[in-house]
């Protein structure tokens, strides 16, 4: 072989290696749309995640064996917060201690240390090495299936000759009082069945929490460990084993706990271990593969994003969230940190109605309806207060808890004066009416909520002459607005809400109260000296916390003119400020630039929605740019929304789910939706 020949193989070879490096560069480099990772976790800047079934939420710590904290759907007291309602954290029952050779580890010991989000199988996986004696990796679930059970699955292989003690560790939060606490074991031909247990009183006694665990162990009955309790105080108690390992071996156990409160079930003591002990002998792999099945049967509904890598993880985190959040079945709505911690006391807002349902609506009809169910069971509540205030029909709460009652803070001036809310409520009962066509709910329900919010209004305008049935004295969806008159998005809601009542009347059948029109075309919308629309009587320029006149294109509809769309959107857009707003203002922005087809301001506000807001090391959204009050589900779903109906062209219509034609942002080449609407349908949107 002659010397240039030599050289060009050489060469070649060099080429290729550069392109296999930047290859395997630019595979690591793209992100996993599936799974999340951190490996360089700092505790000191550190937003856990939420692993959650829509009734209870396991919280991630960057402290190995420890969950920050528990927190159960629909379980509220008053505790030192505002005397009003509060979510409240449960038992830390999957809590756990490891011992090798006799030294308990700590984070001090942990290296390598590394925790993974599958958001397909709702997995949250913790792995580390310990000096090298052993490699310990162990997976947090909040089971699907069983809305109250949870379960931690753990893998221990050893490096080195090593003997195991490992405890599964009851802890109660602070807030709770009069804990008791059991340990009972009931043995049964085929297994023995150890149950550590606690119950406790919520902090004014109204609620009785119990929580119950039980370990799930690979080995034969007759060959488990044998089980230890030990009591160290009244906050904390726990059962262990010990096991001997050979260099080599693999040794895996699980915990499965449940955990509800009186405010679920009447007898919450024997319900808790009723239900540890239905996991227990269901078994890790069944309760594993029903789990997985379930989120199986969720993501048929997903958005596929071609041309954006980390979009595409981030939306699926986002859509993650919200399923973890919510569940088909039940009369509860998210709070705006859904079950990520005790963040806005756990109260319901227009965050549920307006911001997460209708992304929950298209995909999964069947879990938003819990959301507008949530509504109807409290409207009898939602009366008293219209009474209360002098007003007909029904006035919902700005903050609702569980019994329905404004919960508020006194402080806060949206409690008596942020009636948008009540149109809110409606047009999400209405918006599921018109995706799923279910007549039979709508004459139910859907008009119980449609007719008394109508009364509302009809009663709320002040009847100042034609064009002027004015809506006084509101806080403006823009918060920053109070005590403002003939507030944009106030008024243009309850227009929207008294036509579809009327609209509802008129499939049902019923008679309509003329009187809703008639209020519905004199109540006014403002408008500056150069024709934008003007946010509320008195305002002059000033900056914006939300988008609240953007919002009369979408997704009221009550502005349709492309120009007027436009010019409205061009000048509240330069309005809002760098920091503190919150994520879904800018995602309108990009719906809306998406819909009038300007596919680069489309990407600004799609990526200036979120990407500020993201925290580590798992990129959950905060509320503001730079805010440090995560998981901000509310932000999340005003970001699905811009790629839903703004990227993916999909509607909301009287009719059903349509699709409309709409740009995509700059870079991307392609949304594909799955799963959407009764049907199941695949709607796609590609350049």
């Amino acid at each position: 072989m002659s010397l240039p020949t030599r050289f060009h193989l050489l060469a070649g070879l060099c080429v290729l290696l550069l392109l296999a490096t930047r290859l395997s560069l630019a595979a690591q480099a793209t992100p996993n749309p599936w799974r999340i990772t951190a490996d360089k976790i700092d505790p000191a800047n550190y937003y856990g995640v939420t692993v959650a079934n829509g009734m209870i939420g396991l919280v991630s710590s960057p402290t190995p064996f420890q969950l920050k904290n528990v927190v159960l759907a629909g379980a509220y007291d008053q505790y030192g917060r505002g005397r009003v309602s509060n979510f409240l954290n449960s038992f830390n029952l999957l809590d756990m201690y490891l011992e090798v050779d006799g030294h308990r580890l700590g984070a001090a010991d942990a290296r390598n240390f590394r925790q993974e989000l599958d958001m397909q199988r709702a997995a949250l996986t913790t792995t580390f090495d310990y000096q090298d004696k052993a490699t310990i990796s162990y997976t947090y679930y909040a089971l699907r299936q069983l809305p109250f059970t949870v379960l931690l699955d753990v893998s221990i292989v050893a490096k080195k000759d090593v003997a195991l003690t490992a405890a599964s560790v009851m802890n109660a939060p602070d807030a709770l009082r009069e804990v008791q606490n059991y340990y009972n074991e009931i043995d049964r031909p085929h297994a023995t069945l150890s149950l550590l247990t606690s119950s406790a009183k919520s902090p004014t006694g109204k609620l009785l929490l119990c929580a119950s665990t039980s370990f799930l162990f690979e080995e034969p009955h007759g060959q488990e460990p044998r089980i230890i309790h030990e009591m160290w105080d009244n906050n904390m108690h726990l059962m262990k084993f010990s096991k001997t390992l050979k260099a080599g071996q693999t040794y895996a156990y699980a915990v499965a706990g449940s955990s509800i409160t009186s405010a679920h079930h009447p007898d919450p003591l024997n319900e808790a271990e009723r239900l540890t002990i239905f996991a227990r002998l269901e078994g890790r792999q069944r309760l594993l593969d029903f789990h997985q099945k379930a989120w199986k049967e969720l993501w048929q509904s997903d958005i596929q994003i071609t041309g954006d890598a980390q979009a595409q993880q981030d939306v699926h985190s986002m859509l993650y969230h919200l399923y973890s959040f919510s569940r088909a079945g039940t009369d509860y709505s998210p709070s705006p940190m859904g079950l990520s911690g005790l963040g806005y006391n756990g109260h319901v807002f227009w965050d549920a109605d307006l911001w997460m349902f209708p992304a929950l609506l298209v995909l999964h009809p069947d879990i938003a309806k819990s959301l507008v169910e949530y509504r109807f069971r409290r409207l009898d509540l939602a009366r008293r207060n219209a009474f209360a205030h002098g007003y007909q029909g029904a006035m919902y709460p700005w903050e609702s808890a569980d019994s329905g009652v404004e919960e508020t803070p006194v402080w806060a001036l949206s409690g008596p004066f942020e009636h948008h809310i009540t149109a809110d409520v409606a047009l999400a009962a209405w918006q599921y009416y018109s995706v799923t066509q279910d007549k039979a709910w709508l004459r139910e329900k859907g008009w119980p909520i449609l007719q008394a919010t109508a009364d509302f209004w009809t009663s709320r305008v002040e009847r100042n002459g034609p064009g002027h049935y004015d809506i006084k004295n509101v806080v403006a969806a823009d918060e920053w607005a109070e005590n403002v008159d003939n507030n944009a998005f106030t008024n243009a809601a309850a227009q929207v809400n008294l036509r579809n009542a009327t609209a509802a009347a008129k499939l049902l059948g019923l008679p309509a109260n003329p009187d809703w029109l008639h209020v519905a075309q004199n109540i006014p919308i403002l408008h500056l000296p150069d024709g934008v629309t003007q946010e509320h009587a008195t305002y002059h320029g000033e900056g914006i916390k939300q988008g609240d006149v953007n919002l009369l294109a979408f997704p009221l509809n009550v502005i349709t003119t492309p120009a007027q769309v436009r010019k409205d959107l061009d000048y509240y857009s330069a309005r809002v400020p760098n920091e503190g707003t919150p994520a879904m203002t800018q995602a309108i922005f990009a719906l809306l630039y998406s819909r009038l087809g300007d596919g680069a301001k489309a990407q600004h506000f799609f990526q200036d929605s979120y990407l500020p807001n993201l925290l580590p090391p798992f990129r959950v959204i905060a509320e503001t740019k730079g805010g440090t009050n995560p998981y901000f589900a509310t932000g999340a779903g005003g970001v699905l929304q811009a790629v839903l109906m703004g990227f993916g062209g999909l509607d909301i219509t009287p009719t059903g789910i349509t699709q409309r034609k709409t740009t995509l942002p700059t870079g991307w080449q392609s949304v594909r939706i799955t799963g959407v609407g009764p049907q199941h349908k695949t709607y796609s949107n590609a350049k």
